[in-house]
Formats: C-alpha cells, structure tokens, sequence
C-alpha cells in the first residue's frame, strides 16, 4: 500500500510519498545488481502508483488524480530524466522504499523526485533521481495546464529539488 508520510529529515521540507516497489529476478543483470533500464522502470512503476487514479476498490494516495491516456485525451510525457547511483541496487525479498516529492509544479511540467532506499532497519540509499514529465493533449501534441485539482493533490508534496555530486 502507498502511504504518505512526513519526511524524517531528507531534502524536501514538505512531505514525501513511500512507494513500496519490489525488485523482479529480471531486473538483475550480469552484474547481479539492478541495471539502468530497470531502474527507470521501478521509478516509472512508483510514479504510476503515485498519480493515476485507482480501478474502483483499490487504495491509492491522494496524489493519485491522473487519469491519463489516449482514451482520456492526456499524456503524460517524459521531457527529462537523471539517476545518480550512489550503491548498488542487489536482488532483495522485501520492497525498496521509493521515496518521491516534487522540486517543482510548472503551467504544464512536473518535475518528480526520487530518492531510492532498501527497507532494512539501517536503509541504503542506492540512488536519487528526477524525472521531468508534462501533460500534453493526447489530440494535438501541444502541453496541457495543470489542473487546480491536480495542484492541490502535489502542493503538500513540493519540496527542494536535488542537487546532484556532478554539479556542485
């Protein structure tokens, strides 16, 4: 189950979403550990959980206010997206705890943070990353406004967007 819970002292001042995602035998590569491309699946899969709206009778968070699509006539596209791994991610039973805030709400863009963490007593953190997405009219091609309800439901959520080791 996705639950918000206020940050314990992270980056972001505001609160963050724990994403509980577990980590598939085939997202391992010869390396034993996960690889880039499953990273970015996992933190699609936390992204998902975090802002479509739920098939009736199941639970999400109060961020979960999407309902995208082609059918629906919204996208949500990628525009940008950084990982700084910072441990490598090994084949676990229980769940990684994706951690996930905003840095910003543009008129259209969204830029989603994440900080990746096993859920041990003593967590790693294996990786921090963004994600920039924008609404776009599924018809037309051209971004979308954030709605007042979709501001509201990630507000509570914003916070300082990271800062990665290579920039500074």
């Amino acid at each position: 189950m996705t639950e918000s819970i206020p940050d314990a002292g992270g980056p972001a001042t505001g609160r963050r979403l724990h994403l509980p995602i577990h980590v598939r035998w085939g997202d391992l590569d010869a390396f034993n550990h996960v690889n880039n491309t499953s990273m970015l699946k996992l933190l699609e899969e936390a992204r998902i959980r975090a802002f479509w709206q739920p098939e009736p009778g199941e639970q999400a968070p109060s961020t979960a206010v999407l309902d995208t699509g082609v059918d629906s006539g919204v996208l949500m596209l990628i525009a940008r997206q950084e990982i700084e791994y910072l441990a490598p991610v090994p084949y676990q039973r229980a769940p990684l705890d994706i951690q996930l805030w905003f840095g910003k709400l543009g008129g259209s863009s969204i830029e989603v943070c994440y900080e990746v963490f096993s859920s041990a007593a003593q967590p790693t953190l294996y990786a921090r990353a963004t994600t920039v997405v924008v609404k776009v009219d599924a018809a037309s091609g051209r971004p979308m406004r954030l709605s007042p309800l979709e501001r509201d439901a990630w507000e509570p959520y914003l916070g300082p967007a990271l800062s990665y080791a290579h920039r500074r």
